[in-house]
């Protein structure tokens, strides 16, 4: 089985959606009213009330915060966990990358923290948007072949934050240009434009490329998760909206475990249009898949969304389809939107 066509099995059992990360049902007691005796004392049975308090409290005291933790196929995946609230945002959300660290007993099932245990570290951030991290000696105690993922885990778990734009490592007060097991080099500015996760499995001349980052399906039944991967396109591709779209009905590489929910004869009828943040797609009907009431997968739209809002610029996505933007999802609700990028990704609600 392709991995395109395994979207037809994944529909069955993806019932809900990163794009509605941060939403949830709030349980409702009714208690039926009876008049007591009248000479006799009723004591209200609080103990709900003081629980449902101190929950609420506690949520409040708790912020959402993207992981980029390693799976146990080895993708850096991002990973929405509650972190408690403090004003050092930024030097937490890294302190729960650390093995055996805080991080330990919120770890999803199949994932593992990514910095080596006991690195302690500081970040500063300039108003450039440049974000120095400065970790300790215990830094170089890993393995060799998670020294990319390093690289990536800490660029992208920074980068999440509106106030940092690039990132610079350090250990122990010394500027790092390589890594120091196994000496990759260290661009002086790391961005989300350095990549993620790297496929270049079907590329033969990189040097006449360059990358665009679209987001796979990964995990098990019951526990699916969006997964960024860095392709390799050809440079007489100009337009960038074309590229991320033909890369996600290309699918990942045969060699991977992530799958794509787009059919391989999903095209588009013309040239995306972009307008004040809004990339407008204008679809053929095999959009549809294998939906008999013509609806689109919902997580077909999230990987669309997640992989457009990663290019400059781009806000939100207008689905069309045969000029036609009159569309539902498959849980029968209207698109009557354009459809933004979540605040976070792989919330666990899915």
């Amino acid at each position: 089985m392709s991995k395109n066509k395994a979207k037809i099995l994944i529909s069955t059992v993806l019932t809900s959606t990163v794009l509605l990360s941060g939403c949830g049902l709030l349980g409702s007691e009714t208690k039926k009213k009876i008049d007591p005796p009248k000479s006799t004392t009723v004591a209200e049975n609080t103990s709900g009330k003081e629980a449902t308090t101190k929950e609420t409290a506690k949520q409040e005291n708790m912020v959402k915060t993207e992981l980029y933790l390693i799976d146990k196929d080895g993708y850096v995946v991002p990973q929405t966990l509650d972190l408690p609230k403090t004003t050092s945002v930024a030097k937490q959300a890294l302190e729960y990358l650390v093995a055996n660290g805080p991080v330990t007993d919120k770890l999803p099932n199949d994932f593992r923290a990514v910095l080596p245990e006991d690195t302690e570290l500081s970040v500063n951030i300039d108003k450039e948007g440049v974000a120095t991290v400065n970790f300790s000696k215990e830094f170089k105690n890993y393995q060799a072949e998670d020294e990319m993922k390093i690289l990536q885990s800490v660029t992208w778990t920074l980068t999440q934050f509106d106030n940092v734009k690039t990132v610079k490592l350090k250990m122990n007060g010394h500027e790092l240009t390589e890594m120091p097991v196994n000496g990759t080099p260290i661009s002086e500015n790391l961005s989300r434009a350095t990549g993620i996760n790297y496929d270049t499995s079907d590329v033969s001349d990189i040097t006449n490329t360059k990358p665009v980052t679209v987001y796979y399906i990964g995990g098990v039944e019951g526990s699916y998760y969006y997964v960024p991967v860095t392709r390799r396109v050809s440079n007489t591709e100009k337009d960038p909206y074309v590229a991320v779209v033909n890369e996600l009905i290309k699918g990942p590489s045969e060699k991977s475990t992530l799958v794509s929910e787009f059919m391989s004869d999903v095209k588009l009828l013309e040239a995306p249009k972009y307008e004040d943040g809004k990339v407008t797609l204008n679809f053929n009907e095999n959009i549809f898949g294998s939906f008999e009431e013509k609806e689109i997968s919902q997580h077909l739209l999230d990987a669309l969304v997640l992989s457009l809002t990663e290019q400059e610029g781009v806000e939100k996505v207008a689905i069309q389809v045969k000029g036609k933007a009159d569309l539902k999802n498959d849980a029968g609700k209207k698109l009557t939107e354009p459809v933004t990028r979540p605040e976070k990704v792989n919330t666990g609600s899915f």
